[in-house]
């Protein structure tokens, strides 16, 4: 299993050393875990200048050397974007991407502020959350910055009651000219399993989505847990590989110094353990 959205404590939000989620990972039969701490350009957030590149650098060579032969770690980041430090997320990647081996690009804020809590929500319709999301999505992709785009609709994570309505189908036909820009640009998505295991009780993106993308011709996906705590690393994940099969998806893409190799889901069976 590939666990490709992991935190430590080199975010703001986990407290979490490597170790540990390295020894969570070897428990729940994880074979490749991605470290993706959280790199947060947007001066509002909480995460503001937290993260430390050289120290999260040398803590993933260590992991390696303690780990080898029993869990591949690769070093990956969580790049947060929107068009509004845009011009500082593309210095952060040209002057430190080509030292990991896989960038996720996640939209937490929309222009006019965060869309990751209820209270954002308050009185605006979901067309007027997740349209705009959708457009930072767009320009994300745009940029060839990155090699997935993270939980696809997480504006659905957290809907308050009183918007949970949410049905991607709203939503296909501005999705669709965002696959295509995937699929141009050799940009992934990402399903994310954290939503199995809490509000919407679904992953991010469902299976609707996925099949949209693979009516498309899209097939470049990659699974992480989004996990900040050591007992959900892998969780999810099996289920999620039934899940993409169902959808027309056989393979998720492994990836070493930003490239992507197909691996069949049907060789990953054997080590399933979520």
């Amino acid at each position: 299993m590939f666990d490709y959205h992991v935190h430590t404590d080199f975010s703001v939000d986990c407290a979490i050393p490597m170790r540990t989620q390295c020894e969570a990972a070897v428990a729940a039969g994880v074979t490749e875990i991605a470290f993706t701490d959280h790199v947060d350009h947007e001066p509002a957030d909480l995460g503001f200048g937290y993260y430390r590149p050289e120290a999260y650098l040398a803590a993933i060579e260590e992991a390696r050397r303690e780990y080898a032969g029993r869990l591949t770690v690769l070093a990956g980041v969580e790049v947060d974007f929107n068009e509004g430090i845009a011009p500082q997320v593309e210095r952060f990647v040209a002057e430190w991407g080509a030292r990991y081996d896989f960038v996720i690009g996640s939209v937490h804020y929309a222009v006019g502020g965060e869309i990751i809590f209820p209270d954002y929500f308050g009185g605006r319709s979901l067309d007027d959350v997740f349209l705009p999301y959708l457009a930072q999505v767009e320009l994300a992709v745009s940029t060839g910055w990155f090699d997935t785009i993270g939980h696809l609709d997480l504006p659905k994570r957290y809907a308050p009651k009183s918007h949970r309505s949410y049905d991607p189908l709203a939503y296909r036909e501005r999705l669709l000219p965002i696959f295509r820009a995937m699929i141009e640009r050799g940009v992934a998505f990402e399903i994310n399993t954290s939503g199995l295991r809490q509000t919407p009780r679904a992953s991010m993106p469902g299976p609707a989505i996925v099949r949209w993308y693979a009516d498309e011709g899209g097939r470049s996906i990659t699974t992480g847990t989004d996990s900040h705590a050591p007992q959900t690393i892998g969780a999810g994940l099996a289920t999620t590989l039934d899940m993409l099969e169902l959808c027309g998806i056989d393979t998720v893409a492994s990836f070493r110094n930003r490239r992507p190799t197909p691996v069949p889901i049907a060789s990953l069976r054997p080590s399933r353990a979520a």
